[in-house]
C-alpha cells in the first residue's frame, strides 16, 4: 500500500494527549471536537496538516492536536500560516484564533489574507469577549454589553467579521456553531476543500464570561444560509443576517494566490552573501 493512500481514520488519532485547560462548557471543545471529525472524515495523514494559532483560550488548540502545530504571537497567526502554505504548498495548513486576536491586533492580517486567497483555512472562534484576560470586550462585542470592567459598555459598533470578509476577498465564507460539532465538522471539510482563502465564523459561547451565550443554542438558524457563487448576493444575504445563521454563505472561484515555484532553493549563507557590505 501506498503511503499516500487513503487510510480509515478515527477523530481521537487527531488529538493529543495534552488535556484541554478550557472552562467547563467552553465552546472551543466543540471546535476541537468538530475539527478532529472533519480531518478524520477527510483521512488525511496527522503529519500532512498543520495548526497554526496566535494568542488566547482558542489559540490552545495547536497543543491538544496530534498535527503538526505552531502558537505563534498575539495576532500573527494568519501571516505564520500564509508563510507556512507559500513554503510547503503540499500541506493542509489551518489557522485558528480567536475574535480578539484575529480581528483587534490582527485585524490587518485578516483583511490582506482574504485579499492575497492563499490556500488555507481560518477557523475563528467569537465568543465576542476576551476570555484569557478577564472579560474585556472585544471588537464583536455589542456596544450596550457592560461587565465590572466595563461598567458602561464600550459605545462603539461591533464589526461585522463576515461582511469584512466578503468584501477583502474570501474564497469561501461560512458560519458554525460549537452546539452543532457534526454540521461544524461538515462545514470544516468543505472549507478545507475549497480552494482559497476559507473562513470559518463559530459561534462558541464563553460561559464563565458571558453565561447568557449559554441561549445560543435556542437562538441560531439551522442551514440558513444557502451557498452561492454569486458574491452580489452572498453579501446581500450577510448583510441582512442577525449573526446568527449557520451555514456555507459564500464559495468563489478565484484562483488561490501561489508564488512562482521553481526557484533553486538558498542555503543560509547564500542568503547572508546577499546583504554583505
Amino acid at each position: 500500500m501506498s503511503e499516500h493512500t487513503p487510510v480509515s481514520r478515527t477523530p481521537a488519532q487527531y488529538k493529543s494527549d495534552v488535556k484541554p485547560v478550557w472552562c467547563p462548557g467552553c465552546g472551543d471543545f466543540g471546535v476541537l471536537n468538530a475539527l478532529a471529525k472533519a480531518l478524520s472524515k477527510m483521512a488525511l495523514r496527522v503529519e500532512d496538516v498543520a495548526v497554526i494559532s496566535g494568542i488566547g483560550c482558542s489559540s490552545r488548540i495547536p497543543a491538544y492536536t496530534s498535527c503538526y502545530g505552531f502558537h505563534g504571537v498575539h495576532g500573527r497567526a494568519l501571516a505564520a500560516g500564509t508563510g507556512l502554505k507559500v513554503a510547503r504548498p503540499d500541506l493542509t495548513v489551518i489557522v485558528t484564533g480567536g475574535d480578539g486576536d484575529g480581528y483587534s491586533i490582527g485585524g490587518n492580517h485578516f483583511l490582506h489574507s482574504c485579499r492575497r486567497n492563499v490556500d488555507l483555512t481560518y477557523i475563528v472562534m467569537d465568543n465576542r469577549v476576551y476570555g484569557m484576560t478577564k472579560g474585556q470586550p472585544s471588537p464583536t462585542t455589542e456596544s450596550g454589553w457592560t461587565s465590572k470592567l466595563m461598567p458602561e459598555g464600550t459605545g462603539l459598533g461591533a464589526i461585522h467579521p463576515m461582511a469584512l470578509a466578503m468584501v477583502a476577498g474570501a474564497n469561501f465564507l461560512a458560519r458554525g456553531f460549537t452546539g452543532d460539532p457534526n454540521g461544524l465538522a461538515d462545514i470544516i471539510m468543505q472549507a478545507v476543500r475549497h480552494p482559497g482563502f476559507s473562513f470559518v465564523e463559530v459561534l462558541s459561547p464563553c460561559v464563565t464570561f458571558r453565561p447568557e451565550q449559554r441561549d445560543w443554542k435556542k437562538m441560531v438558524h439551522e442551514d440558513a444560509f444557502e451557498a452561492t457563487t454569486d458574491a452580489a448576493l452572498a453579501t446581500q444575504r450577510i448583510m441582512a443576517d442577525d449573526g446568527m445563521s449557520l451555514g456555507v454563505a459564500y464559495t468563489g472561484a478565484r484562483a488561490p494566490f501561489r508564488p512562482p515555484m521553481g526557484v533553486g532553493r538558498l542555503r543560509p549563507a547564500d542568503l547572508e552573501a546577499q546583504f554583505a557590505l
